[in-house]
């Protein structure tokens, strides 16, 4: 058993596995330091001492590591919702479907709001002009009209009956609401189709019941429909047929190009 004087030279001793380090350690001192003399000695700027682990350690926690740039791509990407990859990553037909639904009602709602400003230009250009676009003419047997801007030359190759008749209508023995709807409905179609004369027979009303004598309801309303409404958007000028196409019971109409 060790005496207490023994125990006590023991404490001064160094004893453990890095004891054998010692020498290596001041030998690396020793190079260190006479680097450092040569160094000084030659001019030369002395490095500085590399950083110990702990103020690297300190370093790392104040610059941005992988953590914070994986932190920062979360935060910009949140709320984003990857393709499906099962379909090639395509965005699905049902949405490209309805945006071309939506697409074509804006188209339609385009063109109908363009086709009401066009009637209301129209309106306005009627009520400054004075509602004069015609000029129209009834002296009980015949009747004429025509647009203020026709030729006369034109009108009177249509009164002669010089001009070829292309279709006609024959609204006899029909009420007023309907011959008037059908008139329109036939010079709206003629026009489309390029025709440039038709010929519509209104009737001179001698032999529709209670009317004997009296002048026909609708060859009193044909002067009316043919320069005002809606069939007027279709004429250019009208008149009294000749005898061999119905004479004073019918009307030659020469459509708008």
């Amino acid at each position: 058993m060790a005496s207490k004087g023994e125990r006590r030279a023991g404490k001064g001793k160094s004893s453990g596995p890095f004891e054998a380090l010692r020498p290596l350690k001041k030998e690396m001192e020793k190079e260190e330091e006479a680097k450092k003399e040569q160094a000084r000695a030659s001019g030369k700027k002395v490095p500085a001492p590399a950083p110990t682990p702990s103020a690297a350690r300190q370093r790392d926690t104040r610059s941005d590591g992988p953590e914070d740039e994986a932190l920062l791509l979360h935060r910009l990407f949140a709320g984003v919702e990857p393709l499906d990859r099962s379909r090639g990553g395509r965005v699905p037909r049902q949405q490209v479907e309805r945006s071309a639904t939506i697409d074509a009602r804006a188209k339609h709602g385009r063109e109908a709001a363009r086709a009401d400003a066009d009637a209301v230009h129209e309106h306005l250009r009627t009520l400054v002009e004075g509602g004069t676009r015609f000029e129209v003419s009834d002296d009980g047997r015949r009747v004429e009209g025509r647009r203020v801007e026709l030729p006369m030359d034109t009108v009177r190759k249509l009164r002669r009956g010089m001009l070829p008749v292309d279709a006609r209508i024959d609204l006899h023995g029909l009420g007023a609401g309907e011959a008037r709807g059908q008139l329109e409905v036939f010079l709206r179609t003629m026009r489309a189709r390029g025709e440039r004369c038709v010929l519509v027979i209104h009737g001179k009303g001698e032999h529709s019941p209670g009317r004997v004598g009296v002048r026909g309801v609708l060859r009193g309303e044909i002067a009316a429909w043919l320069s005002q409404g809606a069939s007027s958007e279709h004429v250019a000028a009208f008149t009294t047929a000749q005898g061999d196409d119905g004479g004073e019971g019918a009307v030659y109409v020469l459509l708008r190009r």
